[in-house]
This record gives structure tokens, C-alpha cells and sequence, in this order.
């Protein structure tokens, strides 16, 4: 049985508040509607695109900022930050970051999204990777979005730091990476 608009929009702004990131193409099967009646719909309802939300909840929840990078040299985009407890950086993959011939992502752009955000969690102006230990689980393909979650595990030496990141399409594991970072020797770095 098909919802009406007025039901259809009520389940549209309950799914975008309980799952922010979600996309269009993602709302439009989930309500079998197309594309631009869920546009149609966010627009109505005065509900900003999906790069307009990530901004906002990224500006809205953060205490601190990144200190070891620009926050334009992380690859994908922050949208939650703990200095020196955790960070959460979502990757859309586009044409520009698989494989022509079969589109599939090239592993370096799923290294780099892991690797700046093991970088971005530290709380030091000087972040480097000593050692990682990578596993690539399954292939990622164009159009899937890459949630990227890294944990600071706690220290090794008394400078450098265990940061342990895994990367996500939709539910399913599709990246594993153990960091040691490198930290300054001013910085204690020590974790809670």
C-alpha cells in the first residue's frame, strides 16, 4: 500500500534525524519514490541536502579541532571528533577514486581516509604513522559511501600512540587498520 505524501514526508524527517548521512538514492528505495520526489520532499520540508548536514553536524558537535593536519588534508569528511578517543570521517566513492575498467575503489584512497584520520584523532601538532598494519576485507565500489571509525587504543612508548580504525559500507566491515603514530615528545599522550 502506497503512503500518502503527508505520511511519506513524516517518515522522511523521522529517518533523516535518526540517520542523518543517509542519501537521497538510499531515501528514495527505501520509500520507492524517485530521487527528485525525496528532493522534492527535503525541499518542502525545509530539510538541507546531505554535504549541507554533514556541515552542520560536524560544526554542532565538535569540542576541539584537528591539530596534526588541515582539516582539508583529511581525505573524507569528519563528522565526529574526540581528540585522542575517537573520530568518525565518511568517503562517498566516486568515478575519480576506482578503476576504470571495473569500478572498483583503488585501495589507496581507503588507506588514506584511514590513515588521516588515525593522524586527525591525535592530540599533537605532529602526527606521524610509524606502522600499520592493514587488512582489506571486501571491494569497495563506485557510488558506496565508506564510514571510516578509529578508536585511540592507548600508547606503546611514550610516543607513540595505537590507533586502531575500521571502515564500514553500510553495516558490513570492509577495512581493518592498526596505527602506531608517532607523537612529539612534548606531548605526554597519554589517553583515559
Amino acid at each position: 500500500m502506497r503512503k500518502t505524501k503527508k505520511q511519506r514526508q513524516e517518515q522522511l524527517k523521522e529517518t533523516i534525524s535518526l540517520m542523518p548521512f543517509i542519501t537521497d538514492e538510499e531515501l528514495a528505495k527505501k520509500f520507492n519514490v524517485s530521487i527528485q520526489t525525496i528532493r522534492l520532499d527535503r525541499m518542502e520540508l525545509s530539510i538541507p541536502e546531505l554535504r549541507e548536514r554533514i556541515k552542520s553536524v560536524a560544526t554542532h558537535q565538535w569540542n576541539e579541532t584537528v591539530k596534526a593536519l588541515p582539516l582539508d588534508e583529511v581525505i573524507g569528511e569528519i563528522i565526529d571528533l574526540e581528540l585522542d578517543r575517537r573520530a568518525i570521517s565518511i568517503l562517498d566513492i566516486r568515478s575519480d577514486h576506482v578503476f576504470s575498467r571495473n569500478k572498483i575503489a583503488r585501495g589507496h584512497h581507503l588507506f588514506a581516509q584511514a590513515n588521516s584520520l588515525a593522524v586527525a584523532v591525535i592530540n599533537d601538532e605532529l602526527a606521524l604513522t610509524a606502522k600499520s598494519d592493514l587488512r582489506f576485507k571486501r571491494q569497495v565500489k563506485e557510488g558506496e559511501r565508506v564510514v571510516a571509525k578509529a578508536e585511540v587504543k592507548g600508547n606503546d612508548h611514550k610516543d607513540r600512540t595505537i590507533v586502531e580504525v575500521n571502515s564500514f559500507v553500510e553495516n558490513e566491515l570492509v577495512f581493518q587498520g592498526s596505527f602506531v603514530m608517532f607523537r612529539s615528545n612534548d606531548q605526554k599522550g597519554e589517553t583515559k
